[in-house]
């Protein structure tokens, strides 16, 4: 049986009202959805971005995480979301600038 998806993009929208970082300070909902839409508008049928809840790492900024390799990014906005969709689920290569 083959994988359904190549690559699941997990991006932490946790949200916190106790005064420690979260990765929603950086607007990570909206930022995750255009990767979604991005990832539509391109015909990637087997990329799945999917929210997730906190991925315990919201200290470093805005995170995402893409299975199956388990390559962690550290983003700021729709032009490093561009990067990572042209060079990592595109080609395959990690865009080591952006790696944490």
């Amino acid at each position: 049986m083959s994988e359904i998806y190549k690559y699941h993009l997990f991006f932490c929208t946790n949200e916190r009202t106790d005064g420690r970082q979260h990765c929603q300070q950086h607007d990570a909902i909206s930022l995750r959805a255009y990767a979604k839409q991005r990832v539509k508008a391109l015909g990637l049928e087997q990329v799945r971005v999917n929210s997730a809840g906190c991925l315990n790492r919201c200290a470093l900024g805005p995170m995402l995480v893409i299975y199956p390799e388990g390559i962690w990014y550290q983003y700021q906005n729709k032009e490093d979301i561009d990067e990572i969709i042209a060079n990592h689920l595109l080609r395959g290569q990690i865009v080591k600038r952006l790696q944490r």
